[in-house]
């Protein structure tokens, strides 16, 4: 699944092409794709036609682009949506879903989905965390890049959450963009085993914390995102490449980067984790 970084180069693209546009049409061709936006298809479509695209935003992993600044088309990728960019006469997708034309005759503003688990809608916005953002996304906390994130205050909730670190992480009510990747990557910068409780962290070490996670995001952002398979693109259909830079995720038994251990894997949440057994040692009394 797209996290962060992934998401901010979609946002990237989306922000160079389509804003300032004002919209001529939408057809949708799978109603799974807008099964949130609950007055169905013919409603999505009206409140699109005619409407002036303003500036991508993006919180966390969710995508969305203002409609005249009240309204607001919202994206979640899921497991394989995209949203690309193309030229009107380029033939439809195999898994198009959605498909925005515009009125100045240029590129189409597509979402093509294949296991159809991500989806769009049209809301109203509203204030939250200091900011103009989608209702049905008012829950969900800032990322580490916004302007408006507290660290502070992420360290006080972090501690009182009483759960282990990595599934902290995974909250995205306490901290959004961190998906099961850059959890582990973040966690192998800071020397820190995903099962260490929340509530024995110190101040210093949270502060490490955030500054991993910027730092690994960062990095894998200006190397165009992570991509394992094909399913994942930046508006223009290419693949990002920070897989090969991953020091830990992925690669049981190789070298750890930093002192040469075998990275070991580790059930989580019907899911792997994987970290270095010397860098970042489990706590007493935990089990794998």
């Amino acid at each position: 699944m797209p996290e962060l970084p992934e998401v901010e180069v979609v946002r990237r693209g989306l922000e160079r092409w389509v804003r300032g546009r004002v919209v001529a049409r939408a057809e949708v061709l799978h109603p799974r794709a807008i099964r949130r936006h609950v007055p169905g298809a013919e409603e999505f479509a009206a409140r699109l036609k005619g409407r002036t695209v303003g500036s991508a935003e993006r919180r966390g992993k969710y995508l969305w682009l203002p409609l005249d600044g009240t309204d607001a088309i919202l994206a979640h990728l899921g497991m394989s949506g995209q949203l690309l960019v193309v030229e009107p006469d380029t033939p439809p997708e195999k898994h198009l879903r959605v498909r925005v034309s515009f009125t100045d005759g240029g590129p189409d503003l597509r979402f093509v989905d294949q296991r159809t688990f991500g989806h769009v809608l049209v809301t109203p916005l509203a204030e939250a965390g200091g900011r103009q953002v989608p209702e049905p996304i008012v829950h969900i906390a800032a990322d580490p890049f916004e302007e408006h994130f507290d660290e502070e205050l992420f360290a006080r909730r972090l501690r009182a959450r009483r759960t282990e670190i990595k599934r902290a992480l995974l909250d995205q009510s306490l901290v959004s963009g961190v998906g099961n990747i850059y959890a582990d990557e973040t966690l192998w910068r800071a020397r820190l085993h995903g099962a260490r409780p929340t509530g024995a962290l110190t101040g210093p070490k949270t502060s490490e914390l955030v500054v991993a996670a910027r730092e690994v995001m960062t990095e894998a952002l200006a190397q165009g995102g992570t991509s394992f398979d094909s399913l994942y693109v930046n508006v223009n259909g290419e693949s990002g490449y920070f897989d090969r830079s991953l020091a830990v995720y992925g690669r049981r038994d190789e070298p750890c980067p930093r002192c040469g251990a075998p990275i070991v894997r580790e059930s989580f949440m019907n899911r792997s984790s994987y970290s270095c057994p010397r860098c970042q040692p489990r706590p007493r009394g935990t089990t794998a």
